[in-house]
């Protein structure tokens, strides 16, 4: 099975105790990782729940700048106007003056590190005509690039209720954003902005706190809580990741690194055993070396090995150690069986999803045994308070490579 696939797979491994980021009263917690080249999700929890995005909407009102800059439509050097209602906005704002003017870059570069609002309307009203007007062409844009469930009604991110998005979204606009202006990217790793006497810091704390981060964005109104979508190059991968609800700046880029390093931990796991399948492959998956062999005794093991593969025992015993109503703690009931059992390590996990009652139903199994190794497991299992069933399988399909 393809690393890319098995990434998919096993995207419940990683839990996190929510309750301490968010309580109860304040905003829907969400979070995803993803693989950006492969799509795939290492970590999800409420991935589709509709969230407020706060000041990630700057991303895709930057998003609209990278274009009108690629297209030849917008120059760095272009000044655009300050109006009385974009002057007026509430803070973050780096307080652009009625009458006067900004250039793009330095519309650009205050968007990324102080997150202000005048002049996200500034730019908003530069390339719309007026705020209201460019939020809708933000969301048809957004629309395009598989974001089908958010909605923009202003470029900053200032509370409006019909302003909704999703983790899942906000990942999907962080990979175009690098995809689609590879160049224009390094803006977001910007450390801090000049404007008019002021030095203004880089909201994005986890450019210092977690190496290999490269942006993207924070923010935070009272209802979203204390968002962020990060960028991070890890070995030989680029990874996505988006946090809504937390409790605070720091609890949240906290959260945000912990999941990352357990992401990584995932991917490092992963990366060894394909290695040590490499390793076996080289000598055609036998479990011996050649050194020292003759030609005709090399010869003689490989069709032993042959008629051993023929001779194969059907492994089609599966050990069952729970069913759950979610996908995440029947994996790692599995995960956890298996490496209590010695039997099971070599086993695959397999989640099986079924309807029952109008309730969907995870069954946490071990499959691929041959049914003595299966009851062995079981028993040894038992003797630890763990409960467990031997089934036959029909058809046993993994839904959860380790």
């Amino acid at each position: 099975m393809g690393a890319d696939v098995r990434l998919h797979l096993i995207a419940g491994l990683i839990v996190v105790t929510l309750t301490q980021l968010t309580p109860a009263s304040a905003a829907r917690y969400a979070s995803i990782i993803v693989d950006e080249k492969s799509g795939s999700v290492l970590h999800a929890v409420n991935p589709d729940w509709r969230v407020y995005p706060a000041s990630l909407t700057k991303m895709m009102t930057l998003y609209m700048v990278f274009e009108k800059l690629k297209s030849g439509k917008l120059k760095l050097s272009t000044r655009l106007k300050v109006s009385r209602r974009a002057a007026r906005r509430p803070k973050s704002k780096i307080y652009v003056k009625r009458g006067t003017t900004i250039t793009v870059q330095q519309g650009i570069k205050a968007l990324v590190t102080k997150s202000a609002n005048d002049v996200a309307t500034v730019i908003a009203e530069g390339l719309g005509g007026t705020e209201e007007k460019f939020a809708r062409m933000m969301t048809h844009r957004a629309r395009q690039l598989g974001m089908t469930r958010t909605t923009f009604k202003n470029a900053s991110g200032l509370p409006n209720k019909r302003q909704v998005t999703t983790a899942r979204d906000m990942a999907r606009l962080s990979i175009a954003l690098r995809r689609d202006f590879p160049k224009r990217f390094k803006y977001f790793k910007t450390t801090e902005f000049r404007y008019r006497g002021r030095t203004h810091g880089n909201h994005n704390k986890l450019l210092r706190r977690l190496p290999g981060t490269d942006g993207i964005k924070t923010g935070y109104i009272r209802d979203s809580g204390f968002n962020i979508a990060v960028s991070l190059k890890y070995k030989r991968r680029r990874l996505i990741g988006a946090v809504f609800g937390g409790k605070s700046g720091n609890k949240r880029d906290t959260h945000m690194i912990t999941l990352f390093k357990r992401a990584f931990k995932m991917l490092d796991e992963m990366d060894k055993t394909d290695r040590t399948r490499n390793i076996a492959g080289v000598n055609g998956g036998l479990p011996v070396t050649f050194a020292g062999l003759t030609p005709a005794q090399i010869a003689k093991r490989k069709a032993a090995n042959k008629r051993k593969k023929a001779k194969k025992i059907p492994r089609h015993w599966s050990v069952q150690v729970g069913a759950f109503d979610r996908f995440t703690p029947a994996h790692l009931a599995a995960s956890r069986a298996s490496r209590i059992a010695p039997g099971l390590r070599r086993s695959r996990i397999s989640v099986k999803s079924s309807a029952a009652r109008g309730k969907r139903i995870y069954r946490a199994r071990l499959v691929g045994l041959v049914e003595a190794k299966a009851r062995e497991a079981c028993r040894v299992l038992k003797r630890r308070n763990i409960t467990c069933l031997v089934i036959k399988e029909e058809n046993a399909v993994s839904q959860g490579d380790r």
